[in-house]
């Protein structure tokens, strides 16, 4: 796989990840579409990993308050 594929298969990912229809899926059936090597598992690992990552960034401050409100609860802070 070279980076032109993998810079592809990791737009699909983000496009397709919040829509209900399996972005693994899209991962696989691409590149057999466009006669492409299937992408390794270490690579599908890190491309879903990068959109947790988006996430995270995207909800820090959400993420956030949701940890403090969860240690005000048990804590009784």
């Amino acid at each position: 796989m070279n980076i032109f594929q993998a810079l592809i298969l990791g737009l699909v990912q983000g496009a397709t990840e919040f829509i209900p229809i399996s972005s693994s899926a899209h991962l696989v059936l691409l590149p057999y579409l466009l006669g492409w090597d299937n992408p390794s598992l270490s690579f599908n690992i890190m491309v879903h990993f990068g959109t947790i990552l988006a996430v995270i960034f995207l909800f820090w401050k959400e993420i956030g308050m949701l940890i403090q409100g969860f240690f005000r609860l048990v804590f009784g802070g």
